[in-house]
């Protein structure tokens, strides 16, 4: 099978927690051929190079968003009409939030740039401005978008040219003969699919472990323009809500973004949650020591930011020190927002002054940031491995990754209730309100003062991480997804017929060709070689070092047809 795969800014030429999943589902899945398609975000990303591929990747193209793009051609008077009709849908679907008008334009635009060429220019035209301006002062049209002044206008332009920037790539003549198109995310990493399943009729799969359109409500810069932030995100909601209601499945990693996909329009009875998967692997030797690590210790690791509210912690921290002095908060970055965390090293320093057991020993703080890396925590299995209970403090989360992974190392864990948190405990946990310090130190109390319910809760979260969020569950899922998809979906005789080359066509190992097979046509009236003749082109093999793949054809019915000699007659 043929499977497209859609990135954006991630798999093949970033190594974060995206590519990992996508790596880990390509060489899960060896008996089908990837193609990838990949936006990258900027040219450092491409300059840095690609991850090694495994050998069933068959095609790899890119295209960026981030470099300025000219079609180098101008358009007719008729192409510039037939543009100004569609993108006037279009502005009209995004400014009045209108489903109809809005795929209309998308998909008139798409058909114009594959039938003419690029959009580019017309895309950062004054035509355009002025049509979105038309639009922001159009009736139905929200205050904020009202309020747009010229900047803002070509602010969203230029976004907007970025945005639709698929609609210009040569990518669909092998994009629309795959068998399946699975984009690795919403929004613009799914705009390729969208368009190969339209004109096409190529089965798309979206997966979504994070939702893309929750993610631009929550990134923002505070230079960002009002008015810009509103178009762009009605654009956003606009195109999420075309990408729900045209993908065959969806599948979203919790039950937390399955409700917003499913607010956003997606059917119901058309998205599967599918957990990530994680390697068990790499957290088996502090999983199976329930004992190891200090029972005063309290950890937390991930991203140091503003959304993991730190300041929440280091207060629930210092109700705990009131009441078991011993204990310690060793909190380890992955990475940090530098001036989040001078504040949050500023705050521990003036809650938890320097300590020191006699006149003569330094003083040590009781809470330590650290870096995994360093000789206590080589790895992140080391430090979720220095403690036994580990505390999860955020107001804003998705699937909470760093929460499967102290479960898979049999650690208890205390959590505010966001995102998925409770659907990825499972009872395995203490849940708490997010921004209350006083529960959450409570809950970090409980586990502390009673080890043994520490401990069978931690056994508990590691049954739970093995039987849902291994690498294994997740591929046999896309496994049988991709076969499900394949066979509900239409029939599309330029693609061929499924399965017409069965896996026994591409058999691993050295093969020799028998005599019937390579012996030679005769002309009419002209005696057949001997059977026991060589073949007048020798046929080549395999040496020791290769793996050859010979192409099996069609087994004829009935007895297979010996060449018949005189001797033999």
């Amino acid at each position: 099978m043929r499977i497209g795969l859609l990135t954006e800014g991630g798999y093949p030429y970033a190594t974060g927690e995206a590519g990992l999943w996508c790596d880990r589902l390509v060489r899960g899945l060896p008996q089908h051929g990837f193609e990838l398609y990949a936006l990258s975000r900027s040219a450092e990303q491409e300059e840095r190079g690609s991850v090694p591929l495994p050998g069933n990747v068959t095609r790899v193209r890119t295209a960026p968003l981030w470099a300025p793009a000219d079609d180098g051609r101008g358009h007719s008077r008729w192409e510039r009409h037939r543009f100004a009709d569609c993108f006037g849908d279009l502005v009209r679907g995004i400014c009045a939030g209108a489903a109809d008008p809005f795929a209309a334009g998308l998909y008139g635009l798409a058909e114009l740039a594959y039938e003419h060429g690029g959009l580019y220019a017309a895309l950062r035209s004054e035509t355009a401005v002025r049509m979105v301006e038309a639009g922001c002062r159009a009736p139905g049209a929200g205050r904020a978008l009202r309020a747009a002044r010229v900047p803002d206008l070509l602010e969203f332009v230029d976004a907007l040219e970025r945005a639709l920037r698929p609609l210009s790539l040569d990518w669909y003549g092998e994009l629309g003969a795959t068998d399946v198109c699975h984009a690795a995310g919403g929004g613009i990493a799914a705009l390729p699919g969208l368009l190969a399943k339209r004109f096409f009729g190529v089965p798309l799969l979206v997966t979504e472990y994070g939702v893309r359109l929750r993610a631009h409500y929550l990134e923002h810069s505070p230079d960002e323009r009002p008015a810009v932030r509103a178009l762009l995100a009605a654009f956003h909601r606009r195109l999420a809500a075309e990408i729900y209601a045209r993908a065959d499945l969806l599948t979203p990693g919790n039950a937390h973004a399955r409700r917003w996909q499913e607010r956003c329009g997606a059917a119901r009875e058309r998205v599967r949650t599918v957990y990530p998967g994680m390697e068990a692997d790499r957290f088996a030797t502090v999983g199976e020591d329930p004992d190891r690590g200090d029972p005063d210790t309290l950890v937390w690791v991930g991203r140091i930011e503003p959304a993991k509210d730190l300041v929440a912690l280091l207060h629930a921290f210092a109700e705990v020190r009131r009441a078991l002095p011993q204990t310690r908060l060793r909190i380890f970055a992955t990475s940090a927002a530098p001036d989040y965390l001078a504040d949050c090293r500023s705050l521990a320093a003036q809650l938890f002054p320097d300590e020191a057991a006699d006149a003569i020993t330094m003083g040590e703080n009781p809470v330590t940031f650290e870096g995994i890396g360093g000789p206590d925590a080589p790895s992140p299995a080391d430090a979720y491995g220095t403690g036994r209970v580990v505390v999860l403090s955020s107001v804003i989360e998705g699937f909470p990754l760093t929460l499967a992974e102290a479960m898979f190392c049999g650690r208890a864990t205390v959590s505010t209730d966001v995102g998925a948190v409770c659907e990825v405990i499972g009872g395995t946990g203490l849940v708490v309100p997010p921004r209350n310090p006083k529960a959450l130190a409570d809950a970090c109390l409980s586990l502390l003062r009673d080890p043994e319910r520490a401990r069978r809760l931690g056994a508990a979260a590691r049954a739970r991480a093995l039987e849902l969020f291994t690498v294994e569950q997740n591929v046999a899922a896309f496994r049988d997804i991709y076969l499900l998809l394949l066979a509900q979906g239409p029939a599309r005789p330029e693609a061929g017929v499924p399965f017409a080359q069965p896996p026994e066509a591409r058999v691993p190992g050295h093969w020799t060709t028998p005599t019937w097979a390579a012996a030679p046509e005769t002309a009419p009236g002209e005696p057949a070689p001997p059977a026991d003749s060589a073949p007048r082109e020798p046929v080549p093999t395999a040496g020791p070092a290769t793996v050859g793949t010979v192409p099996v054809g069609p087994v004829p019915a009935g007895p297979v047809p010996v060449p018949v000699t005189e001797a033999a007659a």
